[in-house]
């Protein structure tokens, strides 16, 4: 039962806890890398058709790219959670790419790219996918839609964007005030499975984690009116933590609603038959949104 509840919240409040190889590049190294400055932009490089290893700021990093590209239509980017990779988005990225322009990439430390050998912060992952931008849609716009820890990444990346982010897809993303949720929701005098718990996540929110990514707690920033739409979990699984499980589902319903602060034009959603894995659970919902916002987003562009 333990190891039931551990896995399945891991997972949900930022990763499953995974080996990883440690080799392949500088920490520092990558802070300081500066993507505008390195000439990345691509815009008329032949497109990536299939899965292809790409070079970013000196580090390798895998990306897959699907469907046609179309004149003035934001090009879809999926973002995966801790510990998952482009496998777990594929049925997804498929889906998506029958009518759009779909790309999807395993950051640092996950799948077949590059390991970091050094701490990574928000800001240094946020390097990697403007290099990865660059590479796949130039100077056109993006949609990113992130699930989980990906939401998160791309939340904190579109305010400071908002030249080529035109809309944002959140899939239970994890909230961006999560150290403190846990923290508050489960006490320090926990014992047993919510200690246990307690103590594993803060150790992944401190970067002991396959991407070594320290997650900090931030406020919620605007990225302008671009159309968000935010969906949440409707399985209360977080429940399943004994004593504390309420407090943690209350936690995370808050922070997904913190999220519409990203636009004035965001919208709110529950999948009232999904876990954590709302686009495994109910694919079709997770279409339509990624669609809907891609849709208004190109119109947006068009101004209409």
């Amino acid at each position: 039962m333990l190891r039931k509840i551990k896995t399945s919240v891991v997972a949900a409040l930022c990763c499953a806890v995974l080996g990883a190889g440690v080799a392949g590049c500088d920490g520092d190294a990558l802070e300081n890398w500066d993507p505008l400055a390195s000439g990345t932009r691509k815009p008329d490089a032949a497109p990536i058709s299939g899965t292809k290893k790409i070079d970013v700021g000196g580090r390798s990093v895998n990306v897959s790219c699907s469907g046609d590209p179309e004149k003035g239509r934001p090009v879809i980017i999926l973002m995966h959670g801790a510990g998952d990779g482009l496998d777990k988005l594929a049925a997804l990225q498929k889906r998506l790419s029958k009518q759009n322009r779909v790309c999807s990439y395993e950051r640092l430390g996950t799948g077949a790219s590059s390991r970091p050998d050094g701490p990574q912060s928000f800001s240094s992952t946020g390097k990697i996918l403007t290099g990865v931008l660059d590479r796949v849609a130039g100077d056109g716009p993006v949609v990113l839609a992130g699930h989980s820890l990906g939401g998160l990444i791309a939340a904190r990346y579109a305010p400071d964007h908002q030249d080529r982010v035109k809309g944002l897809v959140l899939m239970d993303a994890t909230p961006s005030t999560m150290v403190h949720d846990i923290t508050k929701a489960i006490p320090e005098s926990a014992t047993g499975p919510a200690a246990e718990l307690r103590a594993q996540n803060l150790a992944i929110f401190r970067g002991e984690n396959p991407e070594k990514l320290v997650i900090t707690d931030g406020e919620v920033r605007s990225a302008g009116n671009i159309p968000v739409e935010v969906i949440q979990h409707g399985k209360p699984y977080l429940a399943a933590v004994p004593k504390y499980g309420p407090r943690l589902e209350q936690a995370w319903a808050a922070g997904q609603r913190k999220w519409l602060a990203l636009s004035t034009s965001g919208k709110l959603s529950t999948a009232t038959k999904s876990g954590h894995y709302i686009y495994l659970d109910q694919p079709d919902l997770a279409v339509q949104a990624i669609e809907r916002v891609t849709a208004q987003a190109a119109r947006q562009a068009h101004g209409e």
